[in-house]
C-alpha cells in the first residue's frame, strides 16, 4: 500500500489530496476522479457505494457501520485545471482549498477515528458543487440515519454560524432590428436591458443584521449581431447573494424592471442557519454551499482549512499547518457530535 494509502494515524494527507489535484475533475468532468477516490477508499478498508448522477460521474458514499456523523464534500472544482505542488508550507493547485485539501482532511479525521475504533463515521463526497449542486439533490434521496453533517468549504478552521443564500436570474431583452445609420427604425435590446440594470443597481436590497446587504454581480452578458445592427436581442445573467427571504428580491425585481424585460430565475439556494459547537471560532459566510440540498442528512455544520479569498484564484493554495489542523479540528467536531447523538 502506498504511504498516501495507509489507514488510521499513518494516512497521508497531503499526497492523498495531490493524489487527486493532479486529476482534472472541473464540473461536469468529474468520471475520473470519482473512479480514483472509489478505488482509493476502498484500498482503506471503507465499503463505497457509488451513486449515478449523470454523464458517467458519481457520489460516493464510504462507511464501516451505520453513520450518526457524516462528513461531506464536493470534488468537482472550477475551471481552469492546474496540478498541484508543494512549496514551503503551501499546498498549491486546483482544489488545493476547494475542495480536495478539505476532503483529504475528511478522510484523515475518519481514519483516525476508526483506528481508535468509531464506526459511526462516514464519507458522503459529491460531484457538481459548482455549477447548480446536482450530486448533492441526488446524494440527498439516498437511505441514511445520520444525526449531523459536517459539510467542508473553505472557512479558516472556523465554524460557520450561517451562510448567505443565493439567486441566479437571467434578463431577456427583445428589440427590432435596423440599420444602425437609422436608428429610428430599430429598437435597441442592448439600451432596453442597460436601462433595466442601472435601474437595479441603483436599487435598495433587503439587510440583514448578520448576514449585511443583499448584493448581485452582472456576470455574464451577450446580444447582438453586428456593430452596425441595431441589436434586436440581448441577456444578462446575475447573482444574487441573499439574506433573508428571497421572495421580496424577486418581487423588487419585477418592479424595477416591470415589462421592459423577461425575468428567468435559473438557480435558487436558500439562506442557511448552521449548528455550532463551543471552543471554535465563528463566522458568517457570503457563499453559498450544498448544505440546504443535504437536508437528510442531519444537523449542518460547515468547517474546512483555507480561504474563500484564494478559492477560484490561480493561485489557490492551501497551508500544510491549516490541513494539519482540520484534520485535528473534525476529528474534535465528529467526537462532539457523536457524544451528542448517543
Amino acid at each position: 500500500m502506498s504511504a498516501a494509502l495507509s489507514g488510521g494515524n499513518n494516512f497521508d494527507a497531503v499526497a492523498f489530496a495531490r493524489g487527486l489535484m493532479d486529476i482534472e475533475s472541473t464540473t461536469g468532468s468529474e468520471a475520473a476522479c470519482g473512479q480514483k477516490l472509489a478505488a482509493d477508499l476502498r484500498a482503506l478498508g471503507w465499503q463505497v457505494q457509488e451513486q449515478p448522477v449523470a454523464h458517467g460521474r458519481v457520489n460516493l458514499l464510504a462507511t464501516v457501520g451505520e453513520p450518526h456523523v457524516t462528513f461531506s464534500t464536493h470534488f468537482d472544482c472550477v475551471p481552469p485545471f492546474f496540478p498541484s505542488r508543494v512549496e514551503g508550507d503551501k499546498l498549491i493547485g486546483r482544489g488545493a482549498c476547494d475542495a480536495k485539501g478539505i476532503l483529504a482532511a475528511q478522510v484523515a479525521a475518519a481514519e483516525r477515528l476508526r483506528a481508535q475504533g468509531e464506526k459511526r463515521v462516514a464519507l458522503l463526497f459529491v460531484v457538481g458543487e459548482e455549477r447548480g449542486s446536482d450530486g448533492a439533490k441526488a446524494a440527498n434521496t439516498l437511505p441514511n440515519k445520520s444525526r449531523f453533517l459536517i459539510n467542508g468549504e473553505p472557512t479558516d478552521l472556523r465554524l460557520g454560524t450561517a451562510t448567505r443564500g443565493g439567486l441566479r436570474v437571467k434578463l431577456h431583452a427583445s428589440g427590432r432590428a435596423a440599420h444602425s445609420g437609422y436608428p429610428e427604425l430599430g429598437e435597441s435590446a442592448t439600451e432596453k436591458l442597460l436601462d433595466c440594470l442601472e435601474t437595479l443597481r441603483r436599487a435598495e436590497w433587503p439587510a440583514d443584521p448578520i448576514l449585511g446587504r443583499t448584493h448581485f454581480n452582472i456576470g455574464l452578458l451577450s446580444g447582438g449581431v453586428a456593430p452596425n445592427v441595431i441589436p434586436p436581442h440581448a441577456q444578462a445573467e446575475l447573482f444574487f447573494r441573499t439574506v433573508g427571504d428571497a421572495d421580496e428580491v424577486r418581487r423588487l425585481i419585477a418592479e424595477r424592471v416591470g415589462a421592459r424585460v423577461r425575468v428567468e430565475e435559473t438557480a435558487f439556494v436558500p439562506v442557511v442557519k448552521l449548528h455550532t459547537v463551543p471552543g471554535f471560532e465563528t463566522a458568517v459566510y457570503s457563499y453559498a454551499t450544498d448544505v440546504p440540498f443535504l437536508s437528510n442528512w442531519g444537523t449542518p455544520l460547515l468547517y474546512g482549512p483555507g480561504s474563500i479569498h484564494v478559492a477560484h484564484t490561480d493561485h489557490e493554495f492551501l497551508s500544510l499547518a491549516e490541513l494539519r489542523g482540520a484534520i485535528d479540528g473534525n476529528v474534535r467536531l465528529a467526537t462532539e457530535l457523536l457524544a451528542q447523538a448517543k
